[in-house]
């Protein structure tokens, strides 16, 4: 079996070699292990680096294409190189590089396809309380979209197999770990988690630089990747909650009939009542629609699949 462990990097001179030098070149149950960098457009000396420090192979991207173009990137490259296993790190070198043989052990034992390293987000010293704290609700909102069980969601430590890796679609670009954790609970891949080490941070993080952006973006991605692969409760819910807000005003408005306090007066909460049965009803047909625009994307990726097996085995 073959082991391709993949970094992507951005402009990461001068901590691309020590990352590369760090990955063991050696892991129990793998034949041949190897170390594959994706420069994305870096405009320093990151690709030559990367060669001088011992990577197997380097490829780059033309442009500054963002992380999730990246990791994407070095899948495809990593299939084609025949991997059997992938494994995903940063180039800041965040997680500890010995741990790589406790990423694959599970894939290794058959549990698992995909398995995520987990940092210890609750009590990791370096994130503030606020940090922590997001980190929990984000991984919590993930897990109820996605139905696996991953206390660390945007860990960018990961294993996959190359099933799993030929099955799985990136479509943001700035970060692919909470999309495509709700892909694989979705596919209903066998997922894990193991806990992992970290090193102390060796810059600030340049994929958010404020929280606010942080908690908004990803916020966004979870409910985009929600609607796409299960959009009948994310709009059948939306329906439910318009029409129960419809209904109080109904009621709102009957109880001052009742009590004789001048109906006529308060003819808005109808009017607003009959906006919001409108927009649940809206709501509702978009439910549908988009039900069945699932399933055809459903067999476009099942095409895709065929495609991509098909392309690897000429």
């Amino acid at each position: 079996m073959k082991l391709v462990i993949q970094i992507p990097a951005w402009n990461e001179e001068e901590q691309i070699a020590a990352a590369v030098r760090e990955l063991p070149r050696a892991v129990d149950g793998f034949e041949s292990v190897e170390v594959l960098v994706v420069d994305d457009g870096s405009t320093d000396a990151t690709a030559r680096e990367a060669r001088a420090a011992g990577a197997d192979h380097v490829v780059r991207l033309p442009v500054h294409q963002g992380l999730a173009a990246a990791w994407r990137a070095g899948l495809d490259a990593s299939l084609r190189l025949g991997a059997d296993v992938i494994v995903s790190t940063d180039a800041d070198r965040q997680y500890a590089a010995a741990d790589v043989g406790k990423l694959v052990a599970p894939i290794l034992a058959g549990e698992a396809e995909f398995v995520v390293g987990d940092r210890g987000v609750a009590t990791k010293a370096d994130f503030s309380r606020g940090k922590r704290w997001m980190q929990r609700l984000g991984s919590w909102a993930v897990r109820r979209a996605s139905g696996t069980d991953v206390p660390d969601a945007t860990s960018g430590f990961r294993a996959l197999t190359r099933e799993a890796a030929l099955r799985l679609n990136v479509f943001s670009k700035m970060t692919y770990t909470i999309e495509t954790l709700i892909q694989a609970g979705t596919k209903e891949m066998a997922v894990a988690s193991v806990r992992v080490g970290t090193n102390p941070p060796v810059r600030p993080s340049r994929l958010f630089r404020k929280t606010s952006d942080y908690v908004l973006i990803q916020g966004a991605n979870i409910l985009r990747m929600t609607a796409l692969y299960k959009p009948l409760p994310v709009f059948f819910g939306l329906a439910a909650l318009l029409f129960g807000g419809g209904l109080l005003l109904v009621g709102r408005y009957l109880w001052f009939v009742a009590a004789n306090q001048n109906p006529a007066g308060h003819l808005q909460s109808l009017l607003l009542a009959a906006v919001l049965f409108l927009a649940a009803t809206i709501s509702f047909l978009t439910g549908l629609l988009a039900d069945l625009i699932s399933i055809n994307r459903a067999l476009l990726e099942e095409v895709l699949l065929r495609l991509r097996k098909t392309d690897l085995d000429r």
